[in-house]
């Protein structure tokens, strides 16, 4: 089964435009029952602060989407959504749908990106999430959360060896994206799955750059700048026998802390 990057320009807060876009690239697409394929963040709005208007409360117009894309393709589906909680609180929410059109797993992102307002309009999650997918441990990331390592690490260490990262990471710290997704890949001997948007919106140019990334850092696949879709097998036997070759993974210290200058 493979894994499949969609890469797009996300029409600035018009779910409907973006649910026809993503429904037209999956019709159009020779995909594989059980792949794993992921949307941008916030995909049906792209990064928006205007939470009063798009913040989805249950029933989610973009989660019964993104259910429905699933059942109808039988396909694990992962996309970001705007969700705003029981009490109130929005959240920028990575979310995973079953080939049978059931919630997998929904992780919310971490690090706010604090220059971008976002802190201020959404709550931060406090979790590391983790769902199973063919053999693979897949931890779920949201863009800012990239410059984190140690939220990939926990994820590590509680057994991931699959990251995905959804994003509407800017033009202008492209070579950040990528330098960091082979990072996080290298440092935890784990495959990647940077998945970013392309185009532009009111405030940002995105050149995309979705990648897929093995665990010694080699990229499978590389979107470029413009829409489409990229794929890649992830090979989960090959990952165990690297991690045994070379288990840099077993000498991480947790004792250890940093003296004062």
């Amino acid at each position: 089964m493979k894994l499949i990057a969609c890469q797009f320009d996300i029409a600035w807060e018009d779910p409907k435009a973006n649910y026809a876009k993503v429904s037209e690239m999956l019709k159009g697409a020779d995909l594989e029952e059980g792949s794993l394929v992921a949307l941008p963040e916030m995909f049906p709005t792209g990064f928006t602060m205007n939470v009063d208007a798009f913040a989805e409360k249950a029933p989610s117009p973009s989660e019964e989407f993104m259910a429905a894309q699933a059942r109808e393709h039988k396909i694990y589906l992962l996309g970001g959504v705007i969700r705003r909680g029981p009490f109130g609180a929005v959240r920028n929410q990575s979310l995973v749908f079953s080939p049978t059109g059931e919630l997998v797993s929904r992780y919310t992102k971490v690090q706010g990106f604090t220059l971008g307002g976002e802190s201020d309009a959404y709550a931060a999650g406090d979790d590391v999430v983790m769902f199973a997918w063919n053999g693979f441990n897949v931890a779920q990331f949201v863009c800012y959360d990239l410059r984190f390592p140690e939220l990939f690490r926990a994820a590590a260490k509680l057994g991931a060896d699959m990251f995905t990262v959804i994003a509407s990471w800017p033009n202008m710290r492209q070579d950040h994206w990528t330098r960091l997704l082979q990072a996080r890949a290298i440092e935890n001997q784990a495959y990647v799955m940077g998945v970013n948007r392309c185009g532009s919106d009111p405030k940002f140019q995105y050149d995309g750059g979705s990648l897929l990334v093995d665990y010694s850092g080699a990229v499978l696949s590389d979107a470029g700048n413009t829409e489409g879709l990229i794929d890649a097998v992830p090979d989960l036997a090959g990952l165990r026998q690297y991690r045994a070759k070379l288990p840099f993974l077993e000498d991480i210290r947790d004792d250890f802390v940093a003296s004062p200058m």
